[in-house]
Formats: C-alpha cells, structure tokens, sequence
C-alpha cells in the first residue's frame, strides 16, 4: 500500500492569470479539488513541497489535505493532474480529486523489474517495453508500484502483463498478452552468430573443392 502523505493548503478566494502568476513567483501553486459528491473549489499550496513529494511518488498518489479556511479541513484525495510550463518546467497547476475508503480510483504506477534475469547473465540483455501501467483499486489498496523478479528469464523468454504480481485488490485494464519484458540476444551475440554460419559455409565449399580436384588427379 502507498504511503499517504500529507500536505498543507489553503483555500483560495482569488482567480485568474494575474493573481496565479503573483502566487507562483511566491513559491505558491494554484490548485483545484473537486470530486467526492462535492462542488469544486480552490485552494493553494507550496510548490516545492509538493514537487519534493511528486518525485517521490509518480503521476498519480494519495495524499491527505489539511485545508486551512475550508469547511471540511482534512481531506482524503488523488493527485489526478499536474501542469508546467513548457519552456521552464515550472509547476503550475494542480488537479485533486477527493475520494473516499470505499470509492473505486484509476491511477498510474511504475513497473519495477527486480533481479538479473538468467538469460542475461548467458550474455543476453533485458528490454522492459512497459515501463507503467493504469490500475483500478480501492484508495487503501494502492501500491506504490508493481514489482516483479524476473530473475528466472532465459533468453527467448518475455513477461506480460498477465504476469504481473499484482496485489490483493489491484487489477489492471491492459490486455493480458501485453509484453512488459524479454530478455533477447546482444546484437554482438547474433552477429558472432551469423560469422560463425558463413565460416561454416565457406570451409565446406573449401572442403567440397578439395574433394572435386582429388577426384580429378585419380582419373
């Protein structure tokens, strides 16, 4: 399960592209919270504690607000959205959505492949083509992300989505058959191969050859 942060706010009375400009160079960013059978409104709250916490966590975690100036002062939400600027990355707007224990919550999480595959260790290379994945779970069964040991992949052989170590009260809308890793062949490995035919090849044209003028003598 993920760790449920915290994070101060405060609810904000003013809007509009001159007073969020004024809030950020102040360190502050604008957000929205909506959801949860509620009306939606404003709130704000500081930028780099809350970039502090996204690193840690991804596109989309919990976190419990404490919103000073609202009626309801705690609230349990998901970090549905997040913008920045373009040009300077600079956070700029923050999306909530308000849930409750029993609510149903689509999130992001990464995939984390764990342990060197055997494959890997005979000279092959692990490709991860999947990198994170949407889940649906309830808000106290959401992990921080999907780990699994592929540990015992020989080359040739893939991990998909259906194998994924999913945990109690987690499942996934990708189809089943989707490849979240292989462990394939360097391309070194193919061309020491490929070398290794056409010498073959050649030393039994050499072979034949010799065959042919010996023939040739004993006549």
């Amino acid at each position: 399960m993920a760790k449920q942060e915290t994070l101060q706010a405060e609810k904000r009375e003013v809007k509009g592209t001159t007073a969020s400009k004024r809030l950020r160079r102040s360190g502050i960013v604008p957000a929205v919270i909506y959801g949860a059978s509620q009306r939606e409104y404003m709130i704000q709250l500081d930028a780099k504690k809350f970039t502090d916490i996204a690193k840690k966590h991804g596109e989309n975690f919990l976190v419990n607000l404490e919103i000073d100036g609202a009626e309801e002062k705690s609230k349990l939400a998901i970090v549905q959205d997040t913008q920045k600027d373009p040009l300077t990355h600079q956070l700029v707007h923050v999306d909530f959505r308000a849930v409750s224990e029993t609510d149903t919550i689509h999130a992001v999480v990464p995939i984390h492949l764990t342990g060197e595959p055997a494959g890997v260790k005979s000279g092959g290379i692990l490709e991860q083509l999947i990198h994170s994945i949407e889940i649906n779970c309830r808000p106290g069964d959401l992990p921080e992300s999907i780990d699994n040991d592929v540990s015992e992949l020989q080359i040739g052989e893939s991990l998909r989505v259906g194998d994924l170590n999913l945990p109690d009260g987690v499942s996934v809308k990708m189809d089943d058959e989707v490849l979240v890793g292989l462990v394939t062949q360097t391309r070194a490995a193919v061309s020491a191969g490929g070398d290794e035919g056409e010498e073959g090849a050649a030393e039994g044209a050499e072979d034949a050859a010799e065959g042919e003028g010996s023939g040739d003598s004993a006549e």
